[in-house]
């Protein structure tokens, strides 16, 4: 960890639409862009909502049509997987200026943050060559997800790593990944015991600070649930054209 670290917002947003943690990533990253605001971090749930990656082939989509999923084409890298509740989502908005600028290994931080997350509660979690993400090994099966877009060196998108949920989707419903014999898992399956996105986030925000060298100051959550943040709309603008 850098021997001075970093000041960066932490904002902890419960469940919201995928949508408005996108648009919300856009103007944060704007702000970062231009000096306006410091490094964010955003810790969220989604309601069930499978996206899709630059890389996304139609062929991977098999979705039921009764399903109960929204469907949003993103602008990040990397293939299709599927959020919902009990996953906990993490979007890091960082200028790589000041981590860096390097995006592979920016990816390989965000990894070593979630296997840094997972390392108290006794799971050895690990990456695979030539695969992006994090995993529980012997057999693998994937436990988080990475994806992430870099514009002007500052991030958008970022992990999400299974809590407690139903894994079926990733495999069900689509070809999580692109990995077509991929096993999924969860950190309340490995332990064998329930567990809950309020009781990891500590430890997420321990790991990405530590990794990341990073002074988290945590953002009041407003009571109609918004950021706390005041509004921003230069940065808005910009956003829509980044």
């Amino acid at each position: 960890m850098p021997e001075v670290l970093q000041r960066a917002y932490l904002m902890q947003l419960g469940v919201v639409p995928y949508r408005e943690a996108w648009d919300l990533q856009r103007s944060l990253a704007a702000a970062v862009s231009q000096g306006a605001i410091p490094d964010s971090v955003i810790f969220c749930e989604h309601p069930p909502v499978v996206t899709t990656g630059r890389r996304t082939e139609q062929s991977e989509l098999h979705i039921p049509s009764d399903a109960a999923v929204e469907i949003v084409e993103t602008d990040r890298g990397g293939k299709s997987t599927y959020h919902g509740p009990g996953q906990l989502v993490c979007y890091p908005i960082l200028d790589l200026r000041r981590h860096g600028k390097d995006v592979k290994l920016y990816v390989r931080r965000l990894e070593q943050t979630i296997i840094q997350t997972l390392a108290p509660l006794g799971l050895e979690a690990t990456r695979i060559e030539g695969l992006t993400g994090v995993w529980i090994a012997n057999p693998p099966r994937k436990v988080a997800s990475i994806g992430v877009r870099v514009a002007r060196w500052v991030t958008t998108h970022g992990y999400a790593l299974n809590v407690d949920l139903d894994p079926a989707p990733f495999s069900d419903w689509i070809t999580a990944c692109g990995l077509e014999e991929a096993s999924f898992t969860t950190v309340a399956r490995e332990l064998g015991r329930s567990m809950t996105v309020e009781e990891i986030r500590p430890l997420a925000a321990e790991a990405i600070a530590e990794v990341f060298g990073l002074e988290l100051e945590q953002v009041p959550a407003e009571e109609d649930g918004g950021t706390g943040l005041w509004p921003q709309p230069v940065h808005a603008k910009l956003a829509k054209n980044g």
